[in-house]
């Protein structure tokens, strides 16, 4: 396995301090595998269309949005 670095804002690292049975570095790996899940989708979509990726980010971002309220329940 290979290592990554990165830097993140004082204030993120004090609230993740506060969860130290958090394995952090899984939480890391799980968001940038969905990330990579959700390029490559947007990829092949923009394929068959005339969307922007930029357009079609946003899209994404909007289903998101939508998909979170309807699991809280907030419709």
């Amino acid at each position: 396995m290979t290592n990554f670095t990165f830097s993140i804002p004082d204030d993120l690292k004090k609230e993740i301090d506060k969860f130290p049975e958090i394995n952090w570095s899984e939480i890391a790996r799980a968001s940038m595998r969905q990330k990579i899940a959700d390029l490559n989708f947007l990829k092949g979509f923009r394929v068959n269309s005339d969307i922007s990726p930029k357009d079609a980010e946003m899209l994404g971002r909007e289903v998101s949005k939508l998909l979170a309220k309807r699991c809280k329940g907030d419709h």
